[in-house]
């Protein structure tokens, strides 16, 4: 019995990151020609959200930031989704580590 509470207590912390990550504001970057689309984004201070990233290139991009401290690999023709802050206001960059001349954008938390 107790070793049934102790795992219904688990999967029900398990899930709740999961439950708070559905009710965070989505915005969607486009890689395309190793470019972010759009390269300025406006998100909501204090508030998680949620970058969904569609990458339209063959190749594959890692979408990184020093600034909110992320990193993922976005597979050619295929997306990925990344969670970030909440945040302070302010600008934060991120790039695209394989084509850093190119790939670069800023989040504006406001």
């Amino acid at each position: 019995m107790r070793y049934l509470f102790i795992s219904a207590c688990c999967s029900l912390l398990l899930a709740a990151p999961t439950v708070w990550a559905e009710d965070a504001p989505a915005y969607t970057l486009t890689i395309k020609e190793h470019r972010f689309t759009p390269a300025t984004l406006e998100v909501p201070a204090g508030k998680k959200v949620k970058l969904e990233i569609v990458n339209e290139d063959a190749t594959p991009e890692e979408f990184e930031s020093h600034d909110f401290n992320r990193e993922k690999i976005i597979k050619g023709n295929s997306r990925g989704v990344v969670f970030v802050g909440p945040l302070k206001p302010g600008s934060y960059a991120f790039f695209g580590e394989f084509h850093e001349d190119t790939a670069k954008g800023t989040l504006i938390a406001k």
